[in-house]
């Protein structure tokens, strides 16, 4: 599954609400985990004060961590009753990861990995889990303009086209999967256990950390799942400092 770490340059995004991203090569090794200024988000539960990969090479298990100052996953979005404009809140983390090392197409964005909740739609119809409860996606993540200046989106497949799409592709034209990883919730902390064919590929890829809210299109066309509220970021500015270890 995981053949190849990717260490693209390129700035995507900047601005003091924007989600930024810089896709760079590998410079001097930083501490595996990233810290972060408390209070930097309204919300207790979206104000990240460290995050973290970790990699269990015994196993082929890799932990993505994040921990907040209030209790994680207690502010969840209201119902709107209707798919059109309905709200995601999500924990992300960010990576340098190539898509292709989850069944994308290679070079296709930016992959991070998201634990989300949406309680107007489902997006997990392989597993038992909800729209409604606390979930895991890959997504894969470029910048829009139509979604807002410097913003980003998950991406979408337009009509007529046949991306490679990992086996657990919920079937919505995005660029999405849904594995089933089960987040666990503890206090001030997510926690995610994501399995991988050979670990040791990702020792040194970097990450961030990030707590956002999203939003389908209220039209439920293309650009169909935009970023529309940054919370907090680890680093500070999306550089993806961070080193998995």
């Amino acid at each position: 599954m995981l053949n190849r770490v990717q260490s693209r340059c390129g700035a995507v995004l900047a601005g003091a609400l924007a989600l930024a991203l810089w896709w760079c090569a590998a410079g001097p090794a930083a501490a595996h985990e990233l810290a972060a200024k408390k209070g930097n988000a309204k919300q207790p539960a979206f104000d990240i004060v460290k995050t973290d990969i970790r990699i269990d090479t015994a196993k082929n298990w890799v932990l993505f961590t994040m921990q907040v100052s209030g209790k994680a996953g207690a502010a969840k979005p209201k119902k709107t009753g209707k798919f059109a404009g309905a709200p995601v809140f999500s924990y992300v983390w960010p990576t340098k990861i190539d898509p292709a090392e989850v069944g994308f197409d290679k070079d296709a964005g930016i992959l991070a990995l998201a634990v989300t909740i949406h309680p107007d739609f489902d997006d997990t119809p392989l597993f038992a889990t909800t729209g409604a409860d606390w979930h895991t996606h890959w997504v894969v993540l470029v910048p829009d303009e139509a979604c807002g200046k410097d913003a980003l989106k998950v991406k979408d497949i337009p009509e007529g086209t046949k991306p490679k799409l990992p086996k657990t592709w919920p079937g919505i034209p995005l660029l999405i999967d849904s594995p089933g990883y089960t987040p666990r919730f503890a206090g001030p902390t997510v926690s995610v256990r994501v399995p991988f064919d050979d670990v040791s590929l990702l020792k040194d890829v970097g990450f961030d950390g990030v707590t956002a809210g999203l939003q389908i299109n209220a039209s439920a066309h293309a650009p169909l799942l935009c970023v529309v509220n940054v919370f907090d970021v680890a680093s500070g500015d999306l550089s993806l400092p961070g080193k998995a270890e």
